[in-house]
C-alpha cells in the first residue's frame, strides 16, 4: 500500500518538475529575464540633488572613518 503512494508523489513531483522546467525555458528562449538597461534606466531618473546628497553621504562617511583611524597613543 505504501509503495503506490511514494510512485504517484514521485510521478506527480516529476510532472510539476517537468512543467516548471518547460515554463523556465520558454521564458528564456522568450526573453523574459532580459533586462538591458536596468543601470540606466535607475541612472536616467536621479536628479542632481538626489545624487549630491548621496555624495555628501559619502563623504561624511569617510570623514568619520579618518577620525575613527587616527588614535594617538
Amino acid at each position: 500500500m505504501d509503495s503506490w503512494v511514494i510512485a504517484m508523489m514521485l510521478g506527480a513531483s516529476l510532472f510539476l518538475g517537468g512543467i516548471a522546467l518547460v515554463a523556465f525555458l520558454w521564458g528564456i528562449k522568450n526573453g523574459q529575464f532580459d533586462d538591458e538597461k536596468k543601470m540606466m534606466n535607475q541612472v536616467q531618473y536621479d536628479d542632481e540633488r538626489e545624487l549630491n546628497d548621496a555624495a555628501n553621504q559619502q563623504r561624511k562617511k569617510e570623514s568619520v572613518n579618518k577620525k575613527e583611524e587616527y588614535r594617538p597613543e
